[in-house]
């Protein structure tokens, strides 16, 4: 506190932009690596190809809006960007386990693993992303 005011660390700044673009840029390869295998033949699966053009679409989307958000609105396009990225997943771990729409996936399919690891690494960045911007606007 200096002369009576709270300041906000300047490293909560920094760290707040690296996780914008950090999660931009997860956000934008879940929605490449989608438009890639949907290229590559899962827009002939029913449902699910177009289910892959909606997430490049929404990926791309949610990667620009983490990268012009006012601050003010950081916080709700991280969770927003949190709730895209764990959907991804969760549809990709039960593809993987039951099925999804009748289409059942193997992790030994192509961009599995880069899939479910850039998925996580969103969750995670994005939720760390919406927390410090949440508590820096409370400040």
């Amino acid at each position: 506190m200096t002369g009576g005011t709270a300041t906000r660390p300047p490293r909560t700044g920094v760290a707040i932009g690296v996780l914008r673009l950090a999660g931009a840029v997860l956000l934008a390869a879940i929605a490449v690596i989608h438009v890639y295998l949907w290229q590559q033949g899962y827009s002939g699966i029913e449902v699910i190809g177009p289910a892959f053009l909606v997430q490049a679409v929404l990926g791309a989307g949610g990667a620009l809006l983490l990268l012009v958000a006012p601050p003010r609105l950081v916080s709700w396009a991280a969770v927003l960007g949190a709730l895209f990225a764990a959907g991804s997943l969760a549809a990709l771990l039960v593809s993987t386990t039951v099925g999804l729409f009748g289409f059942v996936e193997s992790t030994v399919a192509t961009l599995w693993w880069e899939s479910f690891w850039v998925e996580v690494a969103a969750v995670v960045v994005l939720v760390t992303l919406a927390v410090l911007a949440r508590r820096r606007a409370a400040r």
